[in-house]
């Protein structure tokens, strides 16, 4: 099995729809240019990050699927003959609306979708406003380069997520984010925060024999309400192999077009040497189902 070629697209946003696609477009077929098969953009790259702040207004942004900008993508994907991996604001009916990866195969047709199922409420994060939580389960992408677990964000931060992903057959596990530090943290909370965001993806790639692709934006956007001191994207898009080692890793201050070249055969020898999948004691688990044991 050859390695397979993957770009990461790490970039900033602006206001600007428009700008936004035309940036993600110029990244894209540079990736192609080098050879990338699979290219993953970060999460909502078609605009900033709106959720700092509630505003009904904004649900403007969503389209439904197929749509204006799946298109857009979809014709890259096509032109380029690559898998892409968006990451929409999708309007399923009115008033009802998912934080949406779409993947589009090599000859641009849409492969499948994935609905955000873990949505968070946070300080600056307010996406339990915008997002309804997904309805389609943990079920893998399957497209001309592999079986994809396409997950989104704050699904990183749990191991149920990428479990059930590779219980399902997913070759690969791929996570577009946006997270960012709030600039009024410390310089010690904040490099907390980003090593234990590495920590946990790491970890889903150790425990399930995968390799784990996380693509980060970067740069700073700020709160339009004023609420918060806005959210400093920390980038750091990075791959990292079944045993948890990192491929590649970006910084937390530059755009770039990061590529790894990803050796899925490493899966099958890793999981034979650590065999979890083998020894998990699946007769007692029963009560994972539950919110909290007391």
């Amino acid at each position: 099995m050859n390695p397979l070629r993957t770009a990461l697209i790490q970039q900033r946003c602006s206001a600007s729809r428009q700008d936004n696609l035309d940036h993600s477009a110029r990244a894209i077929a540079e990736a192609a240019a080098q050879g990338a098969r699979l290219v993953v953009l970060q999460e909502l790259h078609a605009s900033l990050y709106f959720c700092q702040h509630q505003s009904c207004e904004l649900f403007d942004l969503a389209e439904p699927i197929p749509g204006p900008t799946s298109d857009f993508f979809a014709t890259l994907a096509r032109r380029h003959a690559i898998v892409l991996v968006c990451s929409l604001f999708e309007k399923r009916a009115a008033g009802l609306y998912h934080n949406t990866a779409v993947v589009f195969d090599s000859d641009g047709r849409e492969a499948g979708r994935y609905r955000k199922m873990h949505i968070p409420d946070d300080p600056g994060y307010n996406e339990k406003f915008y997002f309804t939580p997904g309805d389609l389960g943990f079920t893998p992408i399957d497209t001309s380069v592999g079986r994809l677990g396409v997950l989104v964000c704050w699904d990183q931060w749990y191991p149920e997520a990428a479990r059930l992903m590779a219980l399902a057959g997913a070759e690969l596990l791929i996570y577009p984010t946006a997270i960012g530090f709030d600039p009024a943290d410390t310089a010690a909370e904040q490099q907390r925060q980003r090593e234990a965001w590495i920590c946990i993806q790491r970890s889903h790639a150790i425990a399930n024999g995968l390799p784990v692709i996380s693509v980060n934006r970067v740069g700073f956007e700020p709160d339009p309400s004023g609420r918060t001191a806005g959210a400093q994207f920390w980038g750091g898009s990075f791959v990292a192999g079944p045993q948890g080692e990192i491929l590649v890793q970006a910084d937390d201050q530059s755009e770039t077009v990061l590529l790894a070249d990803i050796d899925r055969y490493r899966s099958e020898t890793v999981r034979r040497i650590w065999p979890y999948l083998r020894d998990r004691r699946i007769d007692a688990y029963g009560e994972l189902n539950c919110r909290y044991r007391r």
